[in-house]
């Protein structure tokens, strides 16, 4: 079950699970400790799965008081809904709605990462669970993809673990660690899953239902 404000895309918090707690939040400046204390731990751990500027971009490092500030004019805009994650009250990692588009699409893709020290427990599992169904029968989208690089067999186990079909290949998809990589394509649509993706994690038999 998963607790937040009725009716509300963005701000809003989800809270889901006894063992451990997981709470998304909208990210703020207060988080910037947090935020670059585990972004430091774990600069080897992630620098794999980066992203990073091709060739001819800007290549500035973004202070985290910058990005907050882009991500939160971006949330205004309604193309993304930028969450912290936290364990049991710690930062943990950040899940986003990202490229949020309406009209006749009403898409998104979701993005994410985790400090090592709370790997392996579950949390971005249920984290993606808790930000697709937000985006589906709170926010109103129809369709959210998922794109993780081949190599990447942590990101390829969340999207096992949740039921979500493999939809395409896209070759130098995405500027990550300082090279063009390929990805494979995720996606549910809320056909695919009427009930919520979450109710698969927490009852596998049901994502065939």
């Amino acid at each position: 079950m998963v607790v937040g404000v009725p009716g509300r895309a963005w701000p809003n918090e989800l809270i889901s699970g006894t063992h451990p707690v997981v709470r998304l939040r909208p990210i703020s400046r207060r988080d910037a400790k947090a935020w670059r204390s585990a972004r430091r731990r774990n600069a080897l751990w992630l620098a794999r799965w980066d992203a990073t500027a091709p060739p001819g971009a800007d290549a500035r490092p973004m202070t985290f008081r910058a990005l907050v500030k882009r991500l939160r004019r971006s949330a205004r805009q309604g193309t993304t809904f930028p969450f912290v994650v936290e364990v049991d009250g710690r930062f943990a990692g950040q899940v986003s709605v990202n490229n949020i588009v309406r009209g006749s699409a009403q898409f998104a893709s979701v993005g994410y990462w985790i400090d090592q020290e709370f790997a392996g427990r579950g949390v971005i599992p249920r984290a993606v669970a808790m930000v697709i169904d937000h985006s589906f029968f709170t926010a109103g989208l129809h369709r959210i993809e998922i794109c993780i690089r081949p190599e990447n067999t942590n990101s390829l186990r969340v999207v096992e673990k949740l039921g979500i079909r493999e939809i395409g290949y896209a070759p130098l998809f995405l500027h990550i660690d300082g090279e063009w990589r390929d990805h494979r394509i995720f996606a549910v649509t809320r056909e695919e899953a009427p009930r919520g993706v979450l109710v698969r994690l927490e009852s596998p038999e049901a994502g065939s239902s």
